[in-house]
């Protein structure tokens, strides 16, 4: 007789295993044991067992979302300058006005440890009910050792204090910092030097990850990033081709990169590179809608190429004040044109490939992490369709209600 410590029965199942469709089961069970999926099927064939029997009721199980680009960890808001864009203001306006990320970083320094944690566990909380089980955190609004530690620190909290899978990362390169004006490389130094090693040291970032492009770093400075990164055994992931082609992403995927995110510019070349690498393109349509952009990533090249498409909801405070990555499915469909098949693999199994996890989360599948939701809909392609509302009926972490 196998060992099961609980069988959930009373649903149809998307597995998203790959397939033509969704991986339906149809009146599926799913058995767990110590936290990880082991046995899946129609409950008609439901092997012989003593474990406890958990009915929910009707709907359809998914796996976990998987929010794969976060900046969750930030003091403070923008939503002043919010108006001021609203109302015509130039980003440059803003900036001398202290607004922009300037002005995050600051909040953010002078925020302590309970300020961050209290702040940033509301955004996770709205997002877990929004069926999230997995999510990544970055640092980048401190932009020095102290205030980029500190963040990362509340970040591993929440993923102690809550029932989520929380994956760090580690954005030094994000922007320049004021004390660094006109010294780029310098701060690049500080970043290569102390930063990245005190992470690998202290064991607080998961990944590194820079943002390449005009207003911020270089190929050059992000290669530096990248090698520093591998010498501590750090994976790498970028911000590329959201303004401009600078080649970012063929630079990512020279490094194995888990991904390469925003990518309205990636360039053709870039794209075969990252089919190549195994990266997985992230979409990111809230900033995208935010900061009315218009032009489109080459989601029909990354389909022919076989590039893994994931969708996240890029939360900041200042271009993606986003708080539901479901609606950043529809937006998907909608602004990108994906097939709700494809809006929920992005935020699944490719969500969770762009983490590093796809050999654990993203699947219902034998041996998986028992992370799943149950939704109160008809069809799976209704997590698209449906712009918010309350579709999560039950919420299942390692294996466990949550």
């Amino acid at each position: 007789m196998p060992s099961f410590d609980t069988v959930y029965v009373g649903f149809h199942a998307a597995t998203m295993e790959p397939s033509s469709d969704y991986g339906t089961i149809k009146d599926a069970a799913i058995a767990v044991e110590n936290g990880r999926i082991t046995w899946i099927g129609p409950a008609c064939d439901l092997p012989n067992h003593t474990a406890a029997m958990v009915n929910l009721g009707g709907g359809w199980i998914t796996p976990g979302l998987v929010d794969c680009h976060t900046h969750l960890v930030f003091g403070g808001d923008r939503s002043a300058e919010y108006e001021m864009r609203l109302q015509g203001a130039s980003y440059e306006a803003i900036s001398k006005a202290g607004g922009g990320i300037v002005s995050t970083v600051s909040d953010t320094r002078k925020a302590n440890v309970e300020e961050l944690l209290t702040s940033a566990k509301k955004r996770l909380q709205a997002l877990m009910a929004d069926g999230v089980t997995c999510v990544e955190v970055k640092s980048g609004y401190g932009l020095d050792l102290a205030t980029e530690e500190k963040m990362l620190r509340v970040a591993r909290t929440l993923g102690e204090q809550l029932p989520v899978t929380l994956r760090t990362t580690c954005l030094a390169a994000h922007a320049l910092p004021p004390e660094y004006q006109g010294q780029s490389d310098a701060y690049i130094d500080l970043v290569c030097d102390q930063i990245i090693p005190s992470m690998a040291k202290s064991g607080l970032a998961d990944a590194v990850d820079g943002f390449c492009e005009g207003i911020a770093f270089s190929l050059a400075q992000i290669e530096r990033v990248f090698k520093t990164a591998i010498t501590h055994n750090l994976p790498v992931k970028l911000h590329a081709e959201q303004l401009s082609n600078l080649g970012g992403s063929g630079l990512a995927a020279r490094y194995k990169a888990l991904s390469s995110d925003h990518l309205e510019y990636l360039s053709d070349t870039d794209a075969i590179a990252m089919a190549d690498a195994g990266t997985v393109a992230v979409i990111l349509p809230g900033a995208f809608f935010c900061l009315k952009e218009t032009k489109l990533p080459p989601i029909e090249r990354l389909r022919e190429l076989g590039v893994p498409i994931a969708i996240a909801s890029d939360c900041n405070p200042g271009s993606a004040p986003v708080l539901s990555l479901r609606l950043m499915m529809s937006m998907a469909c909608t602004l990108f044109g994906l097939t709700p098949l494809e809006a929920l693999q992005g935020v699944t199994r490719h969500g969770a490939q762009a983490l590093g996890l796809g050999q654990s989360h993203g699947l219902l599948k034998v041996g998986y992490v028992a992370d799943f939701v149950c939704w109160d809909i008809q069809q799976p392609a209704e997590l698209s369709y449906w712009l918010g509302g309350q579709l999560v009926k039950h919420r299942v972490v390692a294996g466990k209600m949550t």
